[in-house]
């Protein structure tokens, strides 16, 4: 049998684990349930990717990315290590074949989403497996005080009970205690042991710069920092907007959102990680999964959603080890704004009461009745009717749906698909001397491969971009070609799913969770409060700010932050005042000098200290400092 460590260098090359991965991998190997809370970048996958090469079955891994399983897999699968995953619009009997390659084929890792592992034909499955491992990735998102709560998290537990002796293991990048206790109980484990790696960070350079001109401070930024480079901002438009003003600034930059075609995103990350375009401009869908070492500088355009999310983002840089840069950009009207609309986001009591009682008026279900069916429920014809705001009414519905009341599912959105009737002779003479059809033709022709084999995927709004046409234009044309029997267009519904749990009882149903619901709020405004108290306090050490967020007790300054940096600086100065008044007063007390120099009595016997450790000025018997 191998060694944890002839595995890591077989496989990935490494003479040497960090630490605590070793210890981690040992824990697994002992058959007991663990918990790893490992910053980003510290090596989380290695931790159960290795004991599970070492045991006997398949190792399932719950991760609630598409993009992050399918990385992980071609990652496995490029060093021979036999990975699969269930991917999405897999029929039945797709399934069935791969639980069987997976059960006879010596697979090592089935990677797998908590949505699916729902199902009890997957479950059915799993129960069939010789599984080695479960291993549970972003595993804060099982926390409703996590600052990335998914209610498919809270039925991971079900796969315990299919194979109650097996051992897990739950991975996060941020959590603080209560979380981490959250994890623990609602996985159900068992004398669980807990690595934790310290969020410090010697090498990244924590920075929140007060501003009003942000494009500005972005070009001195990239003038002065060269390298790969990621600036998060919080708006699909905002990604292009700043993309083309570094371009037209000589900068080469590009630009990343989650509503881009599949083949643009896989182009704009590939010429990112060869450092063609070395600035990427992205939402904060961008990151997860991707490991790129010489990352020298993530910006913050706009205020961060959270601590967890700020210190996850930041933690992309700076990744092998040389110094990097974490900059915040920020101003008064920034805060004033992410208060207003965190104000208008979260919802009162009263308030969740209210869209409750709205959703039985609006599916028009009398009182004590319970319905059987799922009802096709579109969010924002709901707030129109009665008046809601969106994001409020949003967070009530979540709010709902996490304490089993209601089941919202908001992925119930299909992109829409066409597959053409006709050959491309025909399809080419339907276009006749209409210009605008003729160039829509060829758009469709030039984006899309495999058009007269199967359905494909498309994105009408897309589409439209790029033949030059509104996205309404281009479903009219799409429409006119699926009628004349050209093309079979299946429009993509906008429609959520929602069922009721319970038989409609208006405020009795809420006030039994009641207290459940004003904890969660005040967790919300306590979390939000703390993000706000970092982005503004600028006499802590940021770095020492965010260990304390995360349970660690540090007075060490990083002496490379905004904070710290400013406070070198006021030394200098105090420290060339001093020196100033000595060369004209030759000898002078501390006291004397409180009168005569415009600083504060502290800083002036900071300084005094350091000026007689450096012997560049002395003490006489009478109190009196004078220069060496």
């Amino acid at each position: 049998m191998f060694t944890p460590l002839q595995i890591l260098q077989q496989y990935w090359g490494y003479t040497s684990f960090r630490d605590p991965q070793e210890k981690i991998i040992e824990s697994i190997l002992n058959n007991k349930d663990t918990i790893a809370l490992l910053p980003t970048g510290g090596g989380k996958s290695i931790c159960f990717q290795i004991p599970a090469l070492i045991k006997n079955g398949v190792c399932i891994v719950i991760s609630p990315l598409i993009a992050l399983m399918q990385n992980q897999v071609e990652s496995l699968q490029a060093k021979n290590i036999k990975a699969t995953t269930i991917e999405s619009g897999m029929t039945q009997d797709e399934i069935i074949v791969l639980f069987d390659n997976i059960r006879f084929g010596n697979y090592k890792f089935l990677y797998i989403s908590p949505e699916r592992l729902q199902s009890k034909f997957i479950q059915d499955k799993i129960a069939q497996l010789e599984v080695s491992l479960i291993a549970i990735d972003e595993a804060h998102c099982i926390s409703e005080w996590g600052h990335d709560f998914r209610p498919s998290y809270l039925d991971i537990f079900k796969i315990r009970e299919i194979h109650p002796k097996v051992p897990v293991i739950a991975l996060t990048a941020t959590a603080n205690n209560q979380v981490l206790n959250d994890i623990s109980n609602q996985l159900q484990l068992k004398e669980v042991e807990i690595f934790k790696k310290s969020f410090y960070r010697d090498n990244l350079a924590y920075q929140v710069h007060y501003t009003d001109d942000k494009l500005f401070k972005l070009n001195q930024i990239f003038n002065k920092t060269k390298g790969g480079a990621i600036v998060y901002v919080n708006t699909r438009k905002k990604t292009q907007t700043i993309a083309k003003y570094l371009i037209a600034n000589g900068f080469k930059a590009s630009s990343f959102h989650g509503g881009m075609l599949a083949t643009e995103k896989k182009t704009v990350l590939q010429n990112w990680l060869a450092n063609e375009t070395p600035i990427i401009v992205a939402t904060n869908a961008f990151g997860m999964g991707i490991d790129k070492p010489d990352v020298r500088v993530v910006v913050h355009f706009d205020i961060p959603s959270s601590i967890e999310n700020y210190v996850q983002e930041s933690g992309r840089a700076g990744r092998d080890h040389k110094k990097a840069f974490a900059v915040t950009l920020t101003n008064k009207a920034d805060i004033h704004a992410a208060e207003k609309l965190f104000k208008y986001s979260i919802p009162t009591l009263e308030e969740v009461k209210n869209v409750h009682k709205k959703l039985y008026q609006h599916c028009q279900i009398s009182f004590g009745e319970l319905p059987e069916n799922a009802f096709n429920f579109n969010f924002l014809a709901f707030c129109t009717k009665y008046n809601f705001t969106s994001n409020k009414a949003f967070t009530a519905i979540q709010i709902l749906h996490n304490n089993g009341i209601i089941q919202f599912n908001n992925t119930h959105k299909q992109k829409s698909t066409i597959q053409f009737l006709v050959n491309s002779k025909q399809i080419i003479n339907y276009s006749g001397n209409n210009l605008q059809r003729k160039n829509f033709i060829n758009a469709l022709l030039r984006m899309y491969s495999g058009l007269f084999e199967q359905d494909v995927k498309i994105d009408e709004y897309y589409l439209a971009k790029k033949a030059g046409v509104t996205s309404w234009t281009a479903i009219e044309l799409l429409e006119s070609l699926h009628q004349e029997g050209y093309i079979n267009y299946q429009k993509s519904n906008n429609d959520s799913e929602l069922v009721f749990l319970y038989p409609r009882e208006d405020d009795k149903t809420i006030n039994r969770i009641a207290k459940n619901i004003q904890t969660y709020l005040e967790q919300k405004d306590i979390k939000h409060q703390q993000l706000i108290n970092f982005i503004t306090r600028n006499s802590v050490c940021r770095s020492i700010q965010l260990l304390s967020y995360f349970n660690e007790t540090s007075s060490k300054t990083c002496n490379m932050c905004d904070v710290c940096l400013k406070e070198k600086n006021a030394s200098k100065t105090g420290s060339q005042a001093i020196i100033n008044l000595l060369k004209e007063r030759k000898e002078v007390t501390a006291k004397e000098m409180c009168t005569q120099l415009n600083l504060k009595e502290a800083d002036i016997l900071i300084n005094l200290r350091y000026l007689l450790s450096e012997e560049i000025i002395g003490l006489n018997n009478y109190n009196q400092y004078f220069l060496r």
